[in-house]
């Protein structure tokens, strides 16, 4: 059965909802679920909670959603390249809950493994480990961690077949696995969309199980965040 719906907004249809927590794929703005991330602005769904490894740049990413005061929390590791973000969290109208990169990625891969909370040393004796369990083993402190399991998960691939398995590209890779696993709903979009069984199965980064839904979107911008050269 083809999972491929017409557009992004009919892809998010009947699937967003206010005060849900929704899970963005990308590495800054590698990666990211374009379209996607566009289509929910459309939609005027409010007061979310977004997990996400950065929240995008002013403008563009997960940034037009705090343009529009769309997200009331974010559950990130980095944010230092949005104003907005730091003008909203420095002025008390958005929450964080500021995670490490590496804890963050394990918290989805665990909601998506079915495995309820976790334990590492990373964060003890922080402030991330605040009003959180800590046991000893081996001598050594660790905390206890949650997993992340979102309402819903927005994600970005290079190909995906009418079935909904994916395939990544190069670093555009990283957090979406875990993020499409870890949604209970998941929605991706792909540069490429070609027909069941197309795909080698070897090939298959993502099997389809894990995708509800599957938008085509051939043109993404991909803007680059910084842009270094060199003098000649």
């Amino acid at each position: 059965m083809s999972k491929l719906f017409p557009n992004a907004h009919a892809a998010l249809a009947g699937v967003v909802a206010d005060g849900q927590t929704i899970a963005v794929g990308g590495f800054g703005l590698c990666g990211i679920p374009e379209a996607l991330i566009a289509a929910l602005r459309d939609s005027a769904v409010r007061n979310l909670t977004c997990i996400s490894n950065n929240a995008g740049v002013d403008g563009f990413g997960l940034g037009l959603l705090l343009e529009t005061r769309q997200i009331r929390k974010m559950v990130a590791s980095y944010v230092g390249e949005n104003k907005e973000f730091e003008r909203q969290y420095l002025s008390g109208e958005l929450e964080l809950e500021f995670t490490p990169q590496g804890t963050l990625a394990e918290k989805l891969r665990a909601g998506g493994a079915g495995i309820p909370a976790f334990f590492t040393r990373t964060g003890v004796g922080t402030m991330v480990a605040e009003g959180k369990e800590i046991r000893e083993f081996d001598g050594h402190h660790y905390v206890m961690e949650h997993a992340l399991v979102p309402d819903v998960a927005l994600v970005k691939a290079f190909m995906a077949d009418r079935s909904g398995n994916l395939v990544f590209r190069r670093t555009a890779r990283n957090f979406n696995p875990n993020v499409a696993m870890a949604g209970r709903v998941c929605v991706a979009e792909a540069e490429v969309i070609v027909g069941t069984g197309e795909i080698d199965p070897d090939q298959i980064h993502l099997p389809g199980i894990f995708v509800h839904r599957l938008v085509h979107n051939p043109t993404p911008e991909k803007r680059i965040e910084q842009r270094t050269t060199r003098e000649r």
